[in-house]
């Protein structure tokens, strides 16, 4: 392994000397933070622990080991050497290269990382280890504590099989299905049958979406049994799997509760996780908009019997499935961290890694079931370096050029592993940050986080605030009319962005005019002094004509001190803002209205992405002169695609179907990519002759890369 030690003074006199600017946003983030840390002196602890995580969940332990006073220790692969999370702890090691089996599933490597530092509790954070119970094992062969439950929960609730059996025994609402492993296809295709269409083909070990399919015919069952086959092997290295009855259009609603190891467990209220793509969440809030207090309280006590029945202790989740009539159907229990525990430490005011590292040492709890408040309502949403456009959300690679997150603005928080300069890559999930916003009402938090969302600075990559954006505006999310159906129910066409108006196409318009102008105007000076010396007249009323789309408008701009009043589309739109194009947000008001845009490119061919209401729009602004010349360049023709299968996402090639020669049908599959541990069948568009096939099993591939050709 290579690992080094670093004493802990050499480690924070390195951190405070490279890294102050990144300490002063930790501090302005912990202002905005809704939760409570208390240091009890009385309260000894640990006085080391490692974290066996990387990314934002690292951070967030260490920032709450930082307020007990607790030393850290940061394990990283050899691409995450200059990580945040690395930054931030006190020591850290390099347990491997980049691969999550050779690095943070390499419990050799961490083993010895922690007999190396000394480390006397492990935190693992949410993913890799967090549920592993030979891992839990030999920390406790070692003497180690590990900063979850025992092993014999994670086993119980870690296999689906094993945790749904208990969940009967204790009187837990469960859906029907089939209590076995599921060992062939055709055995999946008999099971199906009698359970009844449509069922849910998912991975006995997994969790996260991974390894999960819907099978509504025979067909889909065999193709669901090989997918999620190889993405529970994938991910868990496990690839048993089970099938219950799929519950058609239903929540998902999860209960957090948390227990110690002297028999006292709660129930910290619900956190709805509805908003998924691919079974795996975008948006949650806490409390629910659908639960009443009775059905709050039944599924609260359910979840703490089952956490009693296998005498639980730490934090953890039960999951639920809800349907239109408030029946209520046990999912699955996470024995670890979640992803979306910031919303619940918002309003409850518990910090959930102090209450996990409390439990640990063997203490108490502080609380009874009476003292767990609903403060208000927070709203989070997880923010992915993926392109929405496709297939709501697929990933997305690169570093990032430009990033300022809205930590600024009251009432928000960001939970996040990256900064300015760091890179996404293919080897680890492609979250960016969870963005948390919270008010006294849901009206108030919805609010905030259309103003955090618009005020987010990504450049680099391409993510997903477009559909986050366009999620939490929309009417059905604003009445709480929403299942787990909710992205394929209200964009059946797939998601296509901001669909403009005629009202808010003439704002985008006009601020694009203004942009313009005032770019041009900006150029006819340098360090404040005009390029030529004569005087001129200047101009205040330009005429454009601006392309959006296949339509071109004519424009017409005149200015008064920082206003602009455009003319467009039969309308008039006054524009005003503070115009400095070097800062990538620009608040303007528009007819009276705060806009918060970002000029996301702008070159001297007048072309200007705008990002307008949360998407990205790519105009082109011209004199009326440019506009009439430019009808006489020649159009680029677009490839055709229906001849060429290229990879709409980075990934790695786990197989090739065809070879040169081949008839394919349309729909037949050709290839299948895997892209963060997720298996993604890429199929014929036609029946057509493979010309070439230009990809192998095991090849890494780039987001556009050519795969195959058809004649």
């Amino acid at each position: 392994m290579a690992a080094h030690r670093l004493s802990p003074s050499v480690n924070r006199l390195l951190f405070v000397a490279k890294n102050v600017s990144f300490q002063s946003r930790c501090s302005a983030l912990c202002s905005n933070v809704k939760y409570t840390t208390v240091s009890n002196s009385n309260e000894k602890t640990f006085d080391k622990i490692l974290i066996a995580n990387r990314g934002e969940i690292a951070c967030r332990v260490i920032k709450t080991c930082k307020k007990m006073g607790i030393q850290t220790v940061a394990v990283h692969s050899d691409v995450d050497s200059s990580a945040v999370h690395v930054k931030m702890a006190d020591e850290a090691l390099c347990v491997g290269p980049a691969p999550t089996n050779k690095s943070y599933l390499n419990m050799d490597a961490i083993m010895e990382a922690i007999r190396v530092t000394g480390a006397q509790a492990v935190h693992p954070g949410y993913g890799f280890l967090s549920e592993n119970k030979e891992f839990a094992k030999r920390l406790a062969a070692e003497d180690v504590t590990f900063i979850g439950p025992d092993t014999h929960a994670i086993q119980a609730m870690g296999d689906k099989i094993e945790s749904k059996l208990i969940a009967k025994a204790a009187k837990v609402n469960t859906i029907p299905g089939f209590d076995g492993v599921v060992k062939t296809a055709e055995d999946a295709v008999k099971i199906a049958q009698e359970i009844g269409y449509p069922v849910m083909i998912k991975a006995s070990a997994g969790g996260g979406g991974k390894g999960m399919r819907i099978a509504w015919n025979d067909e889909e069952t065999r193709e669901g049994f090989r997918f999620s086959s190889l993405e529970a092997a994938s991910s868990f290295g496990d690839d048993r799997l089970l099938i219950e009855k799929y519950i058609d259009n239903p929540r998902h609603i999860e209960i957090q509760v948390l227990a110690d190891k002297h028999g006292n467990a709660l129930w910290l209220n619900e956190r709805e996780c509805s908003i998924q793509r691919r079974n795996q969440k975008v948006v949650e809030e806490a409390p629910s908009t659908f639960l009443d207090p009775e059905t709050r309280r039944a599924m609260g006590e359910q979840a703490v019997q089952l956490a009693k029945a296998v005498q639980y202790s730490s934090a953890g989740t039960v999951e639920f499935l809800v349907d239109s009539r408030k029946n209520f159907y046990f999912l699955e229990m996470n024995t670890r961290l979640q992803v979306e525990h910031p919303i619940t430490e918002c309003i409850t005011g518990l910090d959930l890694v102090e209450q996990m590292i409390r439990v640990a040492k063997g203490y108490r709890l502080q609380h009874k079931q009476e003292d767990i408040p609903i403060n208000g309502w927070a709203i989070e949403s997880r923010v992915y370096a993926e392109d929405p456009y496709k297939s709501f959300g697929l990933p997305s690679i690169g570093r990032l050029s430009q990033y300022q997150e809205p930590t600024d603005l009251n009432n928000v928080r960001v939970d996040s592993g990256i900064q300015e300069g760091s890179d996404i890559s293919i080897y680890y999930d492609p979250m960016i940050s969870k963005l948390v916003t919270y008010g006294a009402t849901r009206a108030e938090a919805l609010a905030k986080m259309e103003e955090a969302l618009d005020s987010y600075v990504i450049r680099g990559v391409t993510h997903n605030i477009p559909l986050l954006r366009e999620i939490i505006t929309h009417p059905r999310f604003i009445s709480g009319d929403i299942s787990t159906n909710f992205l394929p129910e209200v964009y059946p066409d797939g998601f296509k962005g901001y669909q403009l108006q005629r009202e808010k196409c003439r704002e985008l318009l006009a601020s694009a005019a203004a942009i313009h102008v005032t770019a041009q105007l900006r150029s006819q000076r340098v360090l404040g002094n005009l390029r030529v010396s004569s005087t001129p007249v200047e101009c205040t009323k330009w005429e454009l004509c601006i392309e959006l789309g296949d339509r071109c408008y004519s424009v017409e701009v005149t200015k008064s001190g920082n206003s602009f009043n455009v003319e467009v589309d039969g309308g008039r739109v006054e524009v005003k803002g503070d115009w400095n194009l070097a800062s990538p947000l620009l608040p303007l008001t528009i007819n009276g209205a705060q806009r918060m845009l970002q000029c996301l490119s702008r070159d001297a061919s007048g072309n200007i992405v705008l990002q307008f209401l949360g998407t990205s729009f790519k105009v082109r602004v011209l004199s009326k002169l440019a506009a009439e010349l430019n009808s006489f360049m020649p159009e680029k023709i677009p490839e055709d695609t229906s001849s060429i299968l290229r990879s709409p996402m980075p990934g790695t090639v786990v197989a090739v179907s065809v070879k040169p020669g081949d008839t394919v049908a349309e729909g037949q599959e050709i290839c299948v990519i895997e892209a963060m541990k997720m298996q993604n069948s890429l199929t014929a568009v036609r029946q057509a002759k493979v010309k070439s096939v230009h990809c192998r099993q095991g090849e890494t591939v780039g987001e556009g890369d050519l795969l195959v050709e058809l004649e």
